[in-house]
């Protein structure tokens, strides 16, 4: 059987990047396989978080994934810290991994800069427990953008060195999973940086959360050239911030670039951000006023994730008495 493992940090607002590049994704897959999404809250702390904000973002995330369409009956829902499962895998993956392979892994030094020697030793082995993640339901497939593809491969590593440590044959090799043409929406303040929940500046992004007027301000102050959009993809070249917009109005439409560039061709910016105004608010005020419904009730949000959570335990337990016993664990 198929079964699709996908993870996302509750490290504040998701934005539109998230959606168009990963969770409107997910929510398409559910049709075609069985998923799991797991909210990674053991992966958040591996740089400091405000206890009390990470519960309230874990919460926010959750009726993002919620309104977004994520069915939370027919799928598993939960934070990864309800699944002790997870960090009993990982510790075991620790033992199996070799330090070869974590140093070749970018995202840490990219986190960590020039101030390695302080970063958190679970920093460092962030690719582990993201193999175990993946490995502990025995997840085929795994939806990956780029910078995710190296921990995707570590794991099939740590998955087949695992098999051939033990003579057992527990873990299949997670497979990513392609969705299509992949959205890259960029800051609305430098078309040449990706869209980012750290950003300093609010007005570089579109937040879940954001309602309709804050969508519009946002897409009014967001930086262009004195130029008219131009006819072709080609012509895009050295203008990021058009090419941003562009695509982001394909995003939304659901077409290609390139009909994107043939609607708008010839288009002023301020007739233009009208326009993709309406069309974001169009996709985004419905998935706002759901999660704001949802938001009112965090206890209803806290019975999804802790049944979640029991679910979750009923698929990775099994697989853990299998490692446990192929280590040697529990006479």
């Amino acid at each position: 059987m198929k079964l699709v493992f996908s993870g996302i940090q509750p490290t504040g607002n998701l934005h539109i990047g998230n959606y168009l590049g990963a969770v409107r994704n997910w929510v398409a897959l559910q049709e075609k396989f069985k998923c799991i999404f797991c909210i990674v809250d053991m992966h958040a702390i591996t740089v400091w978080q405000d206890p009390s904000m990470l519960v309230e973002n874990t919460r926010e995330v959750a009726a993002a994934l919620i309104a977004s369409g994520i069915d939370p009956k027919t799928q598993i829902l939960f934070n990864q810290s309800r699944n002790p499962d997870h960090a009993n895998l990982s510790w075991i993956l620790n033992c199996v991994a070799r330090l070869g392979w974590l140093n070749r892994m970018t995202q840490f030094k990219e986190k960590a800069g020039k101030n390695r020697e302080n970063a958190s030793v679970g920093l460092y082995t962030y690719p582990n427990l993201m193999a175990a993640d993946i490995l502990v339901y025995q997840a085929t497939h795994v939806p990956v953008g780029e910078d995710q593809k190296q921990h995707l491969e570590l794991a099939r590593d740590i998955a087949q060195k695992f098999n051939s440590d033990y003579g057992a044959d527990i873990f299949p090799l997670p497979e990513p999973l392609i969705t299509g043409a992949a959205t890259r929406v960029m800051s609305l303040r430098d078309g040449a940086s990706k869209m980012s929940k750290s950003d300093p500046s609010d007005l570089s992004r579109i937040n879940l959360s954001d309602g309709a007027d804050a969508v519009a301000q946002k897409i009014r102050k967001a930086k262009t050239d004195p130029n008219p959009l131009p006819d072709s993809i080609e012509a895009l070249s050295g203008r990021p911030e058009a090419d941003n917009l562009i695509s982001i109005y394909a995003a939304f439409a659901g077409i290609s670039r390139e009909d994107s560039i043939s609607i708008n061709s010839g288009k002023q910016f301020s007739n233009f951000k009208r326009d993709l105004t309406d069309l974001a608010v169009s996709v985004l005020e419905p998935i706002n006023n759901e999660m704001r419904k949802l938001l009112s009730e965090p206890e209803y949000i806290d019975g999804i994730l802790a049944n979640g959570g029991e679910r979750a335990v009923d698929v990775s337990r099994p697989v853990m008495g299998k490692v446990f016993q192929a280590v040697g664990f529990r006479s």
